[in-house]
């Protein structure tokens, strides 16, 4: 049996995403496992996901740190100890420097609730529906070192519904989030996606 792409989670929150990775990677002939949680914030929810599941975690307090670069520097030892196939972001709410960013080139994706390069950085849901757009979405794709820029992997779309507000629309993108990140990290460690060679 071919070995399963060992991905390390990084979150700062509630980590839905990461329950939802989790538990596909538990179902019959998943391609992929889930082998390291990563948290930048103590006593984050999803820290108990990956408990439960039997997931070593680690907490990387940014606070504790003078800049974001001595941050990443310790991300990047933990992350390098590891030794994952593939970092995937999953709620992960800093901005990563563009020295780490290169260093994982190719290996590091995101997930981003609207349908890219529509909507990016914050508030993507209310910036769909100010935008009078009738459809929306999630993104999945490889992280580069302009924000929500990186090649896309896959996508799903959300209708957005008569009266939908703010909180409804995200509320039914997370369920597309949940079902898409779990496919693309599928096509992933099937050969079906990666990281475009350099044009130049």
């Amino acid at each position: 049996m071919t070995a399963k792409l060992k991905v390390a989670v990084v979150i700062s929150g509630g980590g839905s995403n990461l329950k939802a990775l989790i538990a596909a990677a538990a179902q019959p002939g998943a391609a992929f496992e889930v082998t390291h949680v990563f948290c930048n914030r103590p006593g984050a929810g999803g820290l108990a996901h990956a408990a439960a599941a039997g997931i070593p975690t680690m907490v990387i307090d940014h606070k504790g740190f003078s800049s974001r670069g001595a941050f990443d520097a310790a991300l990047d030892t933990a992350l390098r100890t590891a030794e994952p196939d593939i970092v995937a972001l999953a709620g992960f709410m800093r901005i990563l420097t563009a020295p780490f960013i290169e260093s994982w080139r190719g290996k590091m994706t995101n997930i981003h609730p609207s349908l890219l390069p529509l909507y990016k950085g914050l508030h993507p849901h209310r910036q769909a529906l100010e935008a009078g757009a009738t459809m929306h979405g999630c993104t999945v794709h490889w992280v580069t070192p302009g924000v929500d820029e990186g090649p896309i992997i896959a996508q799903a779309e959300v209708p957005i519904l008569p009266g939908d507000t703010e909180e409804t629309l995200q509320a039914r993108t997370l369920i597309a989030e949940h079902k898409l990140y779990a496919q693309a990290l599928t096509m992933i460690a099937n050969g079906e996606a990666s990281f475009p060679p350099s044009s130049s």
